[in-house]
């Protein structure tokens, strides 16, 4: 059976990221109060050492955000994200360390802020919304400057949210996945009907997002159903409390949770995602080095196999 050619992502300034393996987005969050990571890059040199970390063990892109999108989290307006994150972006941009050639998505949700950092030369958007929240307002942002998008899927704005393992009521779903994938549909219409080119689409189920802890773990299990609307699928399961609740059996810190990590996110390589927002950037890299390494070679034997 012949290889299909791999996937690529269209990005602002005309730049192609090729996804050939799996692509490693870093997170960078320039927030006093994300769950992970909150407070550790909070200022520009601190970030920027970050970012050249990143970029030194194997990221492919950078996911830079000023407001933390965990449940509960206060919303932050477009004045406050634009002062966290502008002097951080420029700071990459003039530095001369090896984050400076890496492509930089822009965490938000407002209109206003993604077109200020697309301005200042980020590449993407990443949409917690897929546009919702800004009425399209980002996706046509994103048409502007040729940007690339990632489309999520969330039931609530993370302020109306809870844990995915702290749920008095957990969310209810026919069948989640199905469910999900008809919603990133409808936006992936949305995007295509403000002018985005296909290929600048990337989708996102939202693990975490209003999903119980078994709903995160039938979106990872069954992604081939969510690639087979033809564009690459987002795996975003870093250090979330699901991930600890399923690899420790208890509530837990994301410190706690990088093992349960770079398992799941291997069985979601495995299962079809190529894109992988993670803090933890040169592990995963070494994890899912490795899981293509063998995925590769058992496909050379099937194809010696059926010659």
């Amino acid at each position: 059976m012949p290889r299909m050619p791999p996937q690529t992502w269209a990005l602002a300034g005309g730049r192609l990221l090729t996804i050939d393996r799996p692509c490693i987005v870093g997170i960078l969050n320039v927030t006093p109060d994300s769950f992970a990571d909150g407070g550790r890059h909070d200022d520009p040199a601190r970030a920027l050492d970050a970012a050249n970390a990143m970029a030194e063990q194997g990221a492919d892109m950078l996911d830079l955000g000023g407001e933390s999108t965990r449940p509960g989290a206060p919303r932050v307006d477009h004045a406050e994200q634009l002062r966290r994150i502008l002097p951080v972006l420029r700071a990459i941009r003039q530095d001369s360390g090896p984050a400076r050639t890496l492509p930089v998505s822009i965490d938000t949700t407002n209109e206003l802020v993604a077109l200020a950092a697309l301005e200042e030369g980020a590449q993407a958007i990443n949409d917690v919304s897929a546009g919702v929240e800004s009425r399209d307002g980002t996706l046509r942002a994103a048409a502007r400057f040729g940007a690339g998008i990632v489309l999520m899927h969330r039931l609530v704005p993370p302020e109306a949210d809870q844990y995915s393992d702290r749920y008095a009521t957990p969310p209810r779903y026919a069948d989640v996945v199905a469910e999900v994938r008809a919603s990133l549909e409808v936006r992936w219409h949305a995007a295509l009907a403000v002018g985005i080119a296909p290929d600048q689409i990337v989708l996102d189920p939202g693990l975490g997002f209003g999903k119980s802890v078994e709903d995160n773990l039938r979106l990872i299990a069954r992604t081939r159903e969510l690639a087979s609307l033809g564009r690459p699928i987002m795996s975003a399961l870093s250090r979330k409390s699901f991930v600890g609740r399923v690899s420790l059996g208890r509530e837990s810190h994301p410190d706690e949770r990088l093992a349960g990590t770079l398992a799941l996110s291997v069985l979601h390589a495995a299962s079809g995602a190529s894109i992988f927002r993670v803090h933890d950037v040169g592990a995963h890299r070494e994890s899912l080095e490795a899981w293509r390494a063998l995925a590769e070679h058992a496909g050379h034997d099937d194809r010696q196999g059926s010659a």
